[in-house]
């Protein structure tokens, strides 16, 4: 990934503290992708409010674990795959670890991909495969904006974007809204079935997704580090602002983002638990939108649609700049954006081209990422908690704990799925 690193100006960055915001934004659209869209709106249409807590635990969870990866980045300069790169010390462990990372890449790009496919199919016709490759293009045209403008103008286009997102998901409330006692309810932790958990699963690998972990550190080295890694005592004259007001400003970014990204995928599960449980059909995308048209009008349907295009456009560049860095970091080479954009958006076209049905990809993709989760995360705890690394700026006793709490259980969970689909418990 080139260095677009930003050098804040004295004299207006102290004074203009909104300037300080952004990264979280675009880190914040990985967790509104069409997986997320998937994963959400089967779950509202198939177990009602069954798995509001889901939502709602995931989005607490993400909100550590977005901070403590912009942390990383604003501290040491580096993002997290590029110290996992220092670390490994083995070519073999880069290698395995990197390949890891990139199947999780794939599984993003397919749940975008194929969103923006669906998305271009419902409001315009435009045959899958044909819908899949325009995603893939207007996602490289948005990497250019990033690679040639710098963060800043990316992060722009990309806040624009996650606003049409916020608008196309939650417009249909307000013309359907929840059951308050059903949402109370859903507050409550339980599952029904095996189907269930692998719901769970899917909406917990949608939200706390492994990409988003590695994106968001190189999102806030590129914004705010020093054009070389340095150590922490050494930030604050090269930036002119020091690193503590950076964390500080970067806590208000990420509340800021999640509270929309959480927002935004409990809307989605609210409004198919209102308003498509027991429909026929509504455990697809296509079949959603029908429903939705039928039985709240065309422009709910078409703003839910535009909601969708908007959110695999915006998320499938995200993932594209999230394998950039992993391929960097991890291997140590950089690689045309051309070539790069390829070798996750071919595996997507090619699901589309076989028939794969888009819904099924999407959720099962979104398994995949949640499997992908604890080789982001645990490293992600276990550096920020190391002095050697980030000094003062390590994360305190609490915290680590709340991060070990949160890895165990998303651990715990996999396994459990593991268990429940091989069993067929």
């Amino acid at each position: 990934m080139p260095k677009t690193t930003e050098v804040i100006d004295r004299r207006r960055a102290p004074g203009r503290a909104a300037w300080l915001l952004g990264p979280a934004m675009v880190a914040g659209v990985a967790y509104l992708d069409p997986g997320n869209v998937a994963s959400n709106m089967t779950a509202g249409a198939s177990f009602g409010y069954l798995l509001v807590w889901v939502v709602v635990l995931g989005n607490v969870m993400a909100w550590l674990i977005q901070y403590l990866s912009a942390k990383l980045g604003i501290v040491t300069g580096e993002s997290l795959p590029q110290i996992l790169g220092r670390r490994l010390r083995g070519r073999g462990a880069r290698r395995a670890y990197w390949l890891q990372a990139e199947l999780v890449a794939m599984a993003t790009d397919v749940a975008e991909v194929i969103g923006g496919a669906v998305a271009l199919h419902l409001l315009f016709g435009i045959p899958l495969v044909w819908g899949g490759a325009i995603t893939g293009v207007v996602s490289m045209l948005l990497l250019l904006v990033q690679s040639r403008r710098g963060a800043r103008a990316f992060e722009t286009v990309l806040i624009g974007l996650l606003l049409i997102i916020s608008i196309g998901f939650t417009f249909g409330l307000f013309f359907a809204p929840p059951d308050a006692s059903g949402v109370v309810a859903g507050l409550m932790p339980r599952f029904e079935g095996t189907n269930s958990v692998l719901l769970a699963a899917s909406i917990l690998g949608a939200t706390i997704m492994p990409h988003a972990i590695y994106a968001h550190s190189a999102l806030s080295r590129d914004r705010f580090a020093p054009d070389a890694p340095t150590e922490a005592a050494g930030l604050e004259d090269a930036r002119g602002i020091s690193t503590r007001r950076l964390l500080r400003a970067t806590r208000w970014d990420v509340t800021i983002a999640l509270a929309v990204a959480g927002t935004v995928n409990l809307a989605i599960l609210l409004l198919a638990a209102a308003n498509l449980a027991g429909v026929e059909g509504t455990d697809s995308l296509e079949g959603a939108y029908a429903a939705l048209r039928d039985g709240l009008g065309p422009l709910v349907a078409t703003m839910f649609a535009v909601g969708l295009l908007a959110s695999g456009l915006a998320s499938t560049s995200v993932g594209a700049y999230a394998g950039a860095e992993i391929m960097h970091g991890l291997l140590r080479v950089r690689v045309p954006l051309l070539a790069r954009r390829l070798v996750t958006l071919v595996p997507a076209l090619a699901i589309l081209a076989v028939g794969v049905d888009p819904t099924l990809a999407l959720v099962l993709s979104q398994v995949v990422l949640s499997f992908g989760i604890p080789f982001a995360l645990v490293p992600l705890v276990a550096l920020t908690s190391r002095r050697d690394l980030l000094g003062d700026y390590r994360n305190r006793a609490i915290t680590t704990v709340a991060g070990i709490v949160a890895a165990v259980f998303l651990i715990a969970l996999n396994a459990v799925l593991l268990w429940l689909v091989l069993t067929g418990g």
